[in-house]
């Protein structure tokens, strides 16, 4: 069996089948199309695939580059219209660094992104799996793009079966090794390619693959038990309660959440603290409906059960909390995920006129 780092062959087999089977995907050209990515377009797109799928991000995606085209229209922008554009993606202190960032690019780089990987991590919000994506896929220069695919694929060629994350280190190593200097930014989309349609998570197409004879775990029989993960803790269960208050004019209250913090800077429902016991702490006084079931959202390190109240209040009354937003100028679809949910709950109780 051909040792993967030994040789240009796993490169070139990938390259190969990466010039026949590239996906088609908005942020992308076209393998051999003799141009490079835009750097724009990466860096966008790399942010708003984190920790969410390819299926999602298209449409966001897409979104956004209709409303801010380019770097410096996104610099420009209303913070408020970005975090209400960026609604149901999650993970809200990505739009917020997406904002610094591209402020950071306008003013100082001339609107240009730079293409060193020194220069991309001091960007706001850049970390060494985005800027090593930029420098490599927009740039063409050699640098380790690692994401889980990435180290699903590596894991199973070398058949290495010491668990993540303790793995990350070895599987960043032996990615290194194998990213050639040749076409490098296809390559970084090829292996991410393959982890992403042949070398799946379950089920892997080990019989299609186009690098099967360089794999370890293939010949060992192991690949897909790989990698190997260490067990995750079972994530806690918080508790809160959401206050929706509509005025009799059809205004919303709503609150714009701390800029630090989960689901920060975006619009939602008064409700206080997430916790074991939450208070209650309503906004207005008003009779309240609470609804008899609640609402449940998963975030990255709990589970959120939700207690929805409804109220109708007058247009005098001056809340403690927040603000009212007219029925003009509210849009459900621009909340946070949770908070669209206690609203959806709210609508199919019927408490809503």
């Amino acid at each position: 069996m051909r040792e993967f780092a030994e040789n240009g062959g796993i490169s070139d087999d990938l390259l190969a089948w990466y010039d026949k089977n590239a996906r088609d995907l908005p942020w992308r050209v076209p393998p051999n199309s003799g141009h490079h990515a835009n750097p724009y377009a990466i860096w966008l797109s790399e942010v708003m695939l984190q920790q969410t799928t390819v299926a999602t991000v298209k449409a966001y995606f897409l979104k956004f580059r209709s409303l801010w085209p380019t770097v410096q229209d996104l610099a420009a922008a209303n913070d408020a219209d970005v975090m209400a554009a960026w609604a149901g993606l999650g993970y809200y202190a990505r739009a917020r660094n997406l904002l610094k960032c591209a402020r950071v690019v306008t003013d100082d780089h001339n609107g240009q992104f730079p293409n060193t990987l020194d220069e991309l991590l001091a960007l706001p919000g850049i970390g060494p799996y985005t800027a090593a994506a930029i420098s490599s896929i927009a740039f063409d220069n050699v640098a380790t793009v690692v994401d889980g695919n990435v180290e699903r694929v590596m894991a199973r060629v070398f058949a290495h079966t010491e668990p993540l994350p303790k793995a990350k280190k070895t599987l960043t190593r032996l990615a290194a090794n194998c990213t050639p200097s040749n076409r490098p930014g296809d390559y970084a989309q090829a292996v991410m390619d393959l982890g992403a349609t042949i070398c799946t998570p379950r089920n892997p197409k080990c019989d299609i693959c186009h690098i099967q004879n360089h794999c370890k775990g293939l010949a060992q029989n192991i690949a897909h038990t790989l990698p190997a993960k260490t067990p995750k803790p079972p994530k806690p269960t918080r508790y809160g309660h959401v206050y929706l208050a509509q005025r009799n004019d059809g205004a919303w209250l709503l609150e714009r959440r701390p800029e630090k913090g989960l689901l920060g800077g975006m619009l939602g429902w008064p409700g206080g603290a997430w916790g074991d016991a939450p208070s209650k702490t309503p906004p207005v006084q008003t009779k309240w409906h609470t609804l008899p079931d609640t609402v449940t959202h998963t975030f990255t390190h709990f589970h959120l059960v939700l207690t929805v109240h409804f109220g109708t209040v007058d247009h005098h009354v001056k809340p403690d909390i927040g603000d009212f937003v007219g029925s003009n100028a509210f849009d459900a679809k621009s909340l946070p995920t949770a908070m669209r949910k206690a609203y959806d709950a709210a609508i199919s109780a019927k408490l809503v006129n």
